[in-house]
């Protein structure tokens, strides 16, 4: 198949809708579902009819504006989110009223403006389908330009141009780490080996954190799309997506996905009528948190004790089944299909030096907009807390943003002006992580945040390494000590040491990066651990 076939097949699907003019689009996603979004999809069907008008009623992926939820959008078949009319906090009475909105005046009283910033700061990219699109829908995904990177990477393209094209976009892996996706697909392909695997790591565990979960519930083709492209540029006929069990409905879109994508040919043999083979299979994961750890993922995979182990190897040498191994997450395989349809320069002109692209954050916490937004990459926390996230609700001051999840540390507000991307958000002890923003109030006690999240890791820790099974515990038992105010200052200078030692001696991240939340409230909150010590 050819670029141009495709874009026959897509004009031909839409041809398929030309009646439809108007569509009413209720966000089906699991947050606005929790909140009631299905009775009011019902609503409006039931009122609809079959839609043999010039309207229809659609279920569509995360609009964003989670805490506003259920989310309802009337807009031109072919608009996007900020040229649609949306209603927030919609019941199944408004259906009517928003129906009578289609071909007349807005309902003023479920109004939610797409000017305000939360909107407005936005840059899409991979989020550019959600809330457009049905996920269910294949036809729809082909009709909003899906699948013609691959094609054209299929068609066009050799592997090494691919290659060279996510190289020079400087896309980092958005999983955590910000290893060169580039570089990492490179090592991949040059390693020798009949058998390659990619792995798609979905194992999104941090507390707060949701965007994997929204782009599979949203747009799942797009990820199969960046997982079949990535195949191609490093040799691999097999790929793997290791979800959370947790996540029924993202498993359940992402298995349509597969099924529909393989009955039109462009999954499974022959894909889109070429030489390239690729199929891809779901492992589901038990909700282990070690197991976003690449190695511990891997065994996962291969029905072993999720557990990491040493490296080197690493897994683009020997991975699953000791053959080379692509591991990227969600949101990096996300930003594929866009780059290679654009060019790697286009995507490089966006966000900082060191760290291109836009990144997407789950915003949860003490904000007014909690949610899922998309950002260019050097946006300042403050932006995003106070402009795009709307600031602290109930009249309370800001005191600290936890990034980075259980691995990374809190930001009192001294440091709202920072950069948010990989490097600048290091020294300040922290990480950007997969993009969990958790904000906290001046209510907040940080030595109980400390407490929180060791506890965390102390239960998720695999034991493997006595650093961490050890370490982990005895540190939240301190904490636990000083919150109850009969700590020591020897308490508190033990505490930091072993912060040291877990952090230098443990085997993987989950255990050298546990400190890192214990260590920034010492380092921007030391006075709150002071109050609560005992007097020597």
């Amino acid at each position: 198949m050819h670029p141009e076939d495709l874009a026959e097949k897509a004009a031909q699907f839409r041809a398929e809708e030309a009646a439809i003019k108007r569509e009413v689009r209720v966000c089906v996603a699991a947050s606005c579902q929790s909140s009631g979004a299905l009775p009011v999809f019902e609503a409006l069907t039931q009122i609809c009819g079959d839609g043999g008008g010039t309207c229809r009623i659609k279920g569509v992926g995360c609009m964003g504006l989670c805490s506003a939820g259920p989310l309802v959008a009337v807009a031109d078949k072919n608009c996007d989110l900020a040229d649609s009319v949306l209603y927030r906090d919609v019941t199944p009475e408004d259906a009517s009223d928003i129906l009578h909105s289609v071909c007349g005046a807005p309902v003023e009283r479920l109004r939610c403006s797409t000017e305000q910033p939360f909107f407005a700061r936005q840059q899409r990219i991979v989020l550019e389908n959600c809330g457009i699109i049905d996920p269910d829908s294949f036809k729809s995904y082909v009709a909003a330009g899906g699948y013609a990177a691959l094609v054209k990477a299929l068609s066009e393209m050799t592997s090494a141009e691919v290659l060279r094209e996510v190289t020079t976009s400087g896309l980092r892996g958005r999983g955590g780490g910000g290893y060169p996706t580039g570089l990492k697909w490179s090592t991949v392909a040059k390693t020798p080996g009949a058998q390659k695997y990619v792995i798609c790591n979905a194992d999104e565990g941090d507390p707060g954190a949701f965007m994997d979960r929204a782009v599979l519930e949203s747009d799942p083709h797009r990820v199969l799309e960046g997982m079949m492209i990535a195949g191609y540029a490093i040799g691999a006929s097999k790929g793997y997506v290791y979800v959370r069990a947790e996540y029924p409905l993202a498993v359940e879109r992402l298995q349509t996905a597969m099924r529909t994508a393989k009955g039109a040919g462009f999954l499974g043999h022959r894909v889109a009528d070429t030489q390239f083979n690729f199929e891809v299979e779901i492992r589901l994961g038990a909700g282990a948190f070690v197991c976003g750890e690449e190695t511990a993922l891997m065994a996962s995979i291969e029905g072993l004790r999720g557990q990491p182990r040493p490296r080197p190897p690493y897994p683009a040498e020997s991975g699953l089944w000791g053959c080379p191994t692509l591991i990227n997450n969600v949101e990096t395989f996300a930003n594929i299909a866009p780059i290679i349809r654009n060019g790697g320069e286009w995507f490089a002109g966006i966000g900082t030096e060191k760290s291109k692209g836009t990144k997407v954050f789950a915003l949860a916490g003490k904000i007014q907009n909690t949610g899922l937004i998309e950002v260019p990459m050097g946006t300042s926390l403050r932006d995003i807390i106070e402009i795009i996230g709307g600031g602290i609700p109930d009249g309370r001051t800001f005191k600290a943003v936890q990034t980075g999840g259980p691995s990374g540390g809190c930001i009192p507000d001294a440091h709202l002006d920072i950069a948010v991307d990989y490097d600048s958000l290091k020294t300040l002890g922290t990480m950007m992580g997969s993009g969990g923003m958790i904000v906290m109030d001046d209510t907040s006690c940080m030595v109980d945040v400390a407490r929180y999240f060791m506890e965390f890791c102390m239960t998720e820790s695999c034991g493997k390494c006595i650093p961490c099974r050890a370490g982990t515990q005895q540190m939240h038992g301190l904490l636990e000590k000083i919150t109850k105010g009969q700590g020591t200052t020897a308490d508190l200078a033990l505490l930091e040491e072993l912060c040291e030692v877990v952090q230098a001696t443990s085997l993987c991240g989950l255990g050298q990066t546990a400190p890192n939340p214990v260590l920034s409230t010492l380092r921007y909150f030391r006075e709150e651990y002071a109050a609560k010590l005992v007097s020597e």
